[in-house]
């Protein structure tokens, strides 16, 4: 007979109506069409986040060296494409894919050189960098630990640079994973959280976490000392490096890990694809410390100095963090898995920067594939995001309190409260991480209610950020 289990809090995260991966092919209008062709053209098309991959792909090969770089606006609902030169064939040639060109100094070929410039004279613990093409820039910044010498030959590098090359800030905190305080996943005195159920290479039910976490410890479990309920694939588990993931196997092959939530109103989303991050793309965080936070992409294949080492091709956003939410989803309202919680710095009530592990890279390098073994849960007690204890409750995922129910992480505490991320609490509402409130109502990031039961939902009374699931399961994210 096969467990219905799935990890603490969210092992699964979705939101809203799901798109299928890779939208149809986006046809690149020839150049060289007429005169009444080009005119119409010249109206920029609308377009989503997730189109903002193909056309730039598209635009990179026809392009070539003119070609530097791509974002997304989304007040617009516009592609932005950077461009070297004013050549008006090229101009031309963006217009016609409906996309709206952007002239600008830096071709990729001397961001890519400057990145190397930096990777070898300025990686020094507590710095990061990521190139924002909105800016045609790297922004580099420096966390609290960074003072002194060590400043002035950041300083010095990125000024030896060139102008209009890079640019230099500072951070308030300091740049660090965020393995612990939360209360999702547990293993070897540290708390993470899950972030998608997978199936593996071989076919079983597995999820993705942080690889800080994974390197951390070997086996992870549903509440604290509790037994183990998967082992970390310690060939994959990367950290430092390039990248920050870990696939970990559920040790029961039977486990049903659904790729799938019920949003509270009877309605079951299923996350079935993974997509790529892009600059200015409207993003959701999920942590178990935390609950749910919002914000935007603002750079890609960030470089981050831990304390433990160099971690590369990160999504650096604006969203906010705080420990134990580590491995947590980043994911888009439309149900699209785009990112693994690494780290950063700040938290929930300064804000702050937040880097993300890409899930297409994590995917691509353990074998897995997106979605879990089993079939979905939810409705009765019990059944999909689990049993009471576990991140269900009462009534799982599903009836009547989203991923909570009335017991967190096993009893009263952690990431349960009595409707966990549904109907009344947040992250926790009645014992937390040992004290009331835990990183619920009114302590931690003082968040109130989780993902909501027809308009309610997480609210976050230090950072002032509201996020709903809205009737039908769209999530809508504003900032009173």
């Amino acid at each position: 007979m096969s467990h219905k289990r799935t990890p603490k809090r969210k092992a699964v995260i979705a939101a809203g109506s799901v798109v299928a991966l890779g939208a149809a092919a986006l046809i690149i209008p020839n150049a060289m069409a007429g005169q009444s062709d080009d005119n119409e053209a010249a109206t920029p098309k609308t377009f989503t986040a997730a189109d903002v991959p193909d056309v730039a792909a598209q635009l990179s090969e026809l392009l070539g060296d003119a070609f530097a770089g791509s974002y997304y606006d989304g007040d617009q609902k516009q592609v932005i494409i950077n461009v070297v030169g004013d050549n008006s064939q090229v101009i031309q040639q963006i217009k016609a894919a409906g996309a709206v060109p952007n002239e600008v100094q830096n071709s990729l070929a001397a961001i890519d050189a400057a990145e190397k410039t930096l990777k070898a004279d300025a990686t020094i613990p507590g710095t990061a960098w990521a190139v924002d093409p909105k800016t045609n820039e790297i922004r580099v910044t420096a966390d609290s630990t960074v003072t002194g010498g060590t400043w002035d030959r950041l300083q010095s590098t990125v000024q030896a640079l060139g102008d209009g090359v890079a640019t230099v800030k500072k951070s308030e905190g300091t740049f660090k994973t965020f393995a612990e305080g939360g209360d999702a996943i547990f293993g070897g005195g540290a708390r993470c959280s899950l972030g998608f159920n997978v199936t593996n290479s071989e076919g079983n039910p597995a999820f993705l976490t942080a690889g800080h976490c994974g390197v951390a410890a070997a086996e992870w479990s549903e509440e604290e000392n509790g037994a183990p309920i998967g082992t970390v694939d310690a060939q994959t588990a990367t950290f430092p490096g390039a990248g920050d993931f870990a696939l970990v196997n559920y040790d029961d092959p039977a486990t049903q890990a659904a790729s799938a939530v019920d949003t509270g109103d009877g309605q079951l989303v299923e996350i079935t694809q993974a997509a790529e991050a892009t600059v200015g793309q409207q993003v959701v965080r999920m942590g178990s410390t935390t609950g749910l936070s919002d914000g935007e992409v603002t750079g890609l294949n960030a470089t981050v100095n831990y304390p433990e080492g160099t971690v590369t091709g990160l999504i650096q956003t604006n969203v906010c963090a705080e420990p134990g939410d580590s491995g947590g989803s980043l994911f888009t309202a439309d149900g699209s898995a785009i990112g693994l919680t690494s780290g950063g710095s700040g938290d929930c009530t300064i804000g702050g920067e937040t880097f993300f592990q890409p899930v297409t890279t994590a995917l691509e390098a353990t074998g897995a594939t997106l979605g879990g073994g089993g079939a979905a849960g939810g409705g009765d007690a019990g059944a999909g995001a689990g049993e009471e204890g576990g991140a269900g409750g009462e009534a799982g995922a599903g009836d009547g309190a989203g991923a909570g129910g009335e017991a967190g992480a096993g009893g009263d505490a952690g990431a349960g409260g009595e409707a966990g991320a549904g109907q009344g609490a947040g992250a926790g509402e009645e014992a937390g991480a040992g004290e009331e409130g835990g990183a619920g109502q009114d302590a931690g990031a003082g968040q109130e209610q989780g993902v909501g039961n027809g308009q309610q939902g997480v609210g976050n009374e230090q950072a002032g950020q509201e996020v709903e699931v809205e009737d039908g399961g769209g999530i809508s994210v504003t900032i009173p």
